[in-house]
């Protein structure tokens, strides 16, 4: 197995890992893999590859779940979101989109639970609640996407920079 690939399996397995292993909710790898998958991964449909088998992978050990639609849709608009803003990389721009990312995440999934989980009244006053509630995921999300991207933007700069990790297998 060539490097590349064999990156692209341990990113994989990372991300369902950090899903399976205890974790405060909402704090997992899914969504700096995603962005990173999208900023560096080609073609599409290979970025695409990472956070989607990772959120399979794990929830086929979870257990499957009526939002999944929507947090997947989430973490595929996250590769995009790396795909369109993160070819040109510095520490503002990969701060700046993923919180842009951590914001979709909380509005596309909030919105999937508040319209498919039956927990909530189909009302505004069911919409804020569900908001409402969600914060404290919010903070967990904002920290887990900021620890991961950041972690893997950084060793990305190392292999970059330092021969001493390049390899010349593609």
């Amino acid at each position: 197995m060539n490097v590349k690939k064999t990156a692209i399996v341990g990113m994989i397995l990372i991300a369902a890992l950090s899903r399976l292993i205890p974790h405060a909710p909402n704090f997992t790898a899914v969504g700096g893999m995603a962005l990173f998958a999208g900023a560096v991964l080609a073609p599409t449909w290979l970025a695409l590859l990472v956070p989607v088998s990772a959120l399979l992978l794990s929830d086929l050990a979870l257990g499957l779940h009526e939002t999944m639609i929507p947090v997947y849709g989430a973490f595929i608009l996250s590769v995009l979101l790396g795909q369109l803003f993160l070819k040109q990389k510095s520490v503002g721009r990969i701060g700046v989109v993923t919180l842009l990312s951590s914001v979709l995440f909380f509005v596309i999934t909030n919105l999937g639970v508040w319209q498919l989980s039956g927990l909530y009244t189909h009302d505004a006053a069911g919409l804020a609640q569900c908001f409402t509630l969600a914060i404290p995921f919010f903070d967990n999300q904002v920290m887990g996407d900021l620890l991961s991207t950041g972690a893997l933007f950084g060793l990305g700069y190392l292999l970059e920079k330092y021969p001493l990790f390049r390899s010349t297998q593609a």
